[in-house]
């Protein structure tokens, strides 16, 4: 099927698992293609993802992911060295913090693209780069991360089956058709006709210190995830020993605190631009392209775009290709808008702050 072609890069050692569990095969005169997804529209994608491997963009530019890593690294180095030689006065305190929210969240777009398999073409070294990345300058688990991003990719906006949207209808109310239906059933969790209001003072800024710094040990605990759980230690000793000779106890706690709120902030925006504004129900059990077209959408193209968003602004064809390197969304970009005017289906791409207005 396209998610298992989409989804594994040595597909050969996958292929040795599933032997055991194949029970059969379908007759020659039963259809391979279930009513409810588009025959065409899946034979045509099929031969454009063949045109993508034919042509390369599945292959990584190593030096690309190499001076990324590099610049992280550097900022990471810089925000300590600036409260080491300026001292921990509020400016230097502030700059310093400025510095590593941009390294984190660097690093974590670097961690996404180690996650997705598409920095080495060896599996193995980008589940040891990402352990590095993800554990040691993050601080975060990396296999909790796959274990919910691998579920969003295949279900995006999915209600029950994509993690992402996990928080309706507890605290925000998500898609039309579900705001509908709370209504006609008169559940209500919170007051979400202010949920706009505040949206700002609870999900962008506190995911990070709050949600997910918890959840990510509870997984790596309770599914006994050891060798990332040693790698995480690693980052809170570092932090704490380094920061910890310049800054006292409240000010360095201040600091922590601060940086995951910022550092939070910045990744919300990005990661909700593309999907939250989208169709959000229950799976329709499409094909694989209608599932992903319908979910996300993209952010107009800009040096500072692709920096600022991970190269996650080409999010349509990252859903469609989730291996592939990110350097070369843009140049399949064209052959999947040919696609979809082929097939009636809209393409949506926007400003980037237009992007953001649709999340509120």
């Amino acid at each position: 099927q396209d998610a298992f072609v989409a989804f594994h890069v040595d597909k050969v050692l996958v292929s040795k698992y599933l032997k055991s569990l194949q029970i059969g095969e379908l007759a020659p005169d039963q259809p391979s293609i279930e009513p409810t997804k588009n025959k065409m529209l899946v034979k045509d994608f099929r031969e454009l993802r063949a045109t993508v491997e034919k042509t390369g963009l599945l292959k990584p530019n190593q030096l690309f992911f190499f001076l990324h890593l590099a610049h992280i690294l550097l900022l990471d180095t810089a925000a300590w060295l600036i409260l080491f030689y300026f001292g921990t006065s509020l400016m230097p305190f502030i700059v310093s913090l400025v510095v590593l929210t941009i390294s984190q969240v660097q690093a974590s777009w670097l961690q996404h693209d180690l996650g997705h398999l598409s920095v080495f073409r060896k599996t193995k070294w980008n589940h040891w780069l990402h352990k590095f990345v993800m554990c040691h300058l993050i601080g975060a688990s990396a296999k909790w991360w796959t274990l919910l991003h691998s579920r969003h990719h295949a279900k995006p906006n999915c209600f029950q089956k994509d993690p992402d949207i996990d928080m309706h209808p507890f605290l925000f109310t998500l898609g039309k058709k579900f705001s509908v239906e709370l209504g006609i059933k008169k559940k209500k969790y919170m007051p979400y006709n202010h949920q706009h209001k505040y949206f700002f003072i609870t999900l962008p800024p506190l995911l990070f210190p709050t949600y997910f710094h918890c959840h990510t040990f509870y997984i790596a605990y309770t599914k006994r995830y050891w060798a990332d759980l040693a790698w995480m230690l690693t980052f809170y000793i570092k932090f704490f020993f380094t920061y910890g000779l310049l800054l006292e106890i409240k000010s360095l706690l201040a600091y922590y605190f601060i940086f995951r709120m910022l550092e939070s902030s910045w990744f919300v925006w990005v990661s909700q631009m593309n999907h939250i504004p989208m169709d959000i129900y229950y799976d329709n059990n499409l094909d694989w392209v209608s599932t992903q077209l319908q979910a996300t959408c993209n952010v107009e193209q800009s040096l500072f775009n692709d920096w600022f968003t991970g190269h996650l602004n080409f999010q349509i064809e990252h859903h469609l290709f989730p291996t592939m390197p990110r350097h070369n969304y843009w140049k399949v970009a064209p052959l999947v808008k040919s696609l979809c005017a082929k097939h009636g289906i809209e393409y949506q791409c926007k400003p980037l702050l237009t992007a953001f207005a649709d999340i509120v």
